[in-house]
């Protein structure tokens, strides 16, 4: 499948409206598969329902849910103006893309139409006997189902555009693109060595933006020989920056450019270094004078510590599905300055955020990679050296100084 459809599949996915409209189609349905239920030879245990029964339920439902679909709407988009305003706006897709929030609110528009449609249907004479019964039923389901939805989201809504929901969403996005890309670090490619250097034909971009996704399958295909990814998800590109360089004969240049889905913003399903970003935006937020809020900056550093344990598990080697394309691994020094760096900075001056981050980076040192001390130990240095800087009191400095002396070699 096409980078560009798969990134547009993900992004309706995440529309308020596709939902809904799928639950009103399925309520029409609902409806007119009632209607049928007369075709049926059954009759039923002696069992009858009124029209004007029918017509009562559904006119409670009809009468409330628009209303409640209302608030529910309204409710939203100010959860999702505050987790903005809150934490970092390029959370704003997570909170959005929340599924019991949207699952709400079509379930009530949904009913709404589905009463709209069964009263039109019964005031025309649609049904029978037995068709009253099954929409009787059908209604006594929807209304169960939206009772249950309310009570379930009432509880949602109260938390969704709360600074902590908002992490919480990140660092799960994070973690799934982290363990995804540490299990197979070469996206199905085969992982390039250090130092290996391309010497072919380089195709180029054509627009400006970010590389959203790329088309393994489509590289594959587009070469006989090897084909060298260089800009791999997250990386800004624009017209004449070098996107592949391909080695070998029978290189379909336009092929390799449509295997690139570049969009205006990076995403965090293939982009292993957006979340660990996105999340050092939020602790930078919470660290300045208009929030004055360093214990949040203090709680991401500890998801920070369990996002790179999780990088650091070992993982079985990965399949090799595309052996033509070669693909450079992700940097860790390019994640830990992503993630430690805005925090060092905009904490230097306030010896709580000091001291932690001089834990965590303590904690990280420890992990079974080499890798992990030597990054470490740099940030940690940094950090001190920050914080000598913003002129905190000596005894703040000797305190941050002892615990950054243990990662000393």
């Amino acid at each position: 499948m096409p980078a560009a459809l798969i990134l547009w599949l993900r992004q309706m996915r995440q529309r308020l409206w596709v939902r809904p409209l799928m639950y009103c189609l399925g309520a029409v349905g609902a409806v007119l598969l009632a209607a049928g239920a007369d075709a049926l030879a059954w009759r039923g245990p002696g069992l009858e329902v009124s029209r004007e029964t029918v017509l009562a339920l559904l006119g409670v439902i009809a009468s409330t849910m628009l209303a409640v679909a209302t608030f529910a709407l309204g409710s939203m988009v100010q959860a999702y103006g505050l987790a903005g305003q809150s934490a970092s706006p390029r959370a704003f897709a997570l909170v959005l893309a929340d599924d019991t929030s949207q699952a709400a609110l079509s379930r009530f528009v949904g009913s709404f139409i589905f009463a709209v449609v069964g009263i039109v249907a019964v005031r025309t004479g649609l049904y029978g006997p037995l068709g009253l019964i099954v929409l009787f039923l059908l209604t006594l389901a929807v209304l169960s189902a939206v009772i249950l939805t309310f009570v379930a989201w009432a509880d949602r809504i109260a938390r969704l555009g709360q600074v902590g929901n908002t992490i919480d969403k990140t660092e799960e996005a994070a973690r799934t693109c982290l363990t995804r890309r540490r299990d197979d670090p070469a996206m199905g490619g085969v992982l390039r060595l250090p130092g290996e250097a391309a010497a072919g034909t380089a195709v180029t971009g054509e627009c400006y933006g970010y590389v959203q996704s790329v088309d393994m399958a489509c590289l594959q295909a587009a070469t006989q020989g090897r084909l060298y990814l260089e800009a791999v998800p997250g990386t800004f590109v624009a017209p004449g920056t070098v996107l592949a360089v391909a080695v070998g004969p029978e290189v379909d240049v336009a092929a390799i450019r449509a295997a690139f889905a570049i969009g205006a913003e990076r995403n965090f399903a293939d982009d292993p270094r957006f979340g660990l970003i996105v999340l050092a935006e939020i602790a930078g937020r919470a660290l300045s004078p208009g929030v004055n809020d360093p214990g949040t900056a203090i709680a991401i550093l500890g998801r920070f510590v369990r996002l790179f344990a999780v990088w650091a598990e070992p993982a079985a080697p990965a399949r090799v599905r595309f052996d033509r394309v070669v693909v450079r691994g992700v940097a860790l020094a390019d994640m830990f300055d992503d993630a430690f760096t805005p925090i060092a900075r905009d904490g230097a001056g306030i010896v709580e955020v000091g001291i932690r981050l001089q834990k965590a980076l303590v904690a990280l040192a420890g992990l079974p990679a080499p890798e992990f001390r030597r990054e470490a130990a740099r940030h940690s240095a940094l950090a001190l050296a920050r914080a000598f800087a913003a002129g905190a009191l000596p005894q703040d400095l000797a305190r941050i100084e002892a615990l950054s002396a243990e990662l000393v070699e």
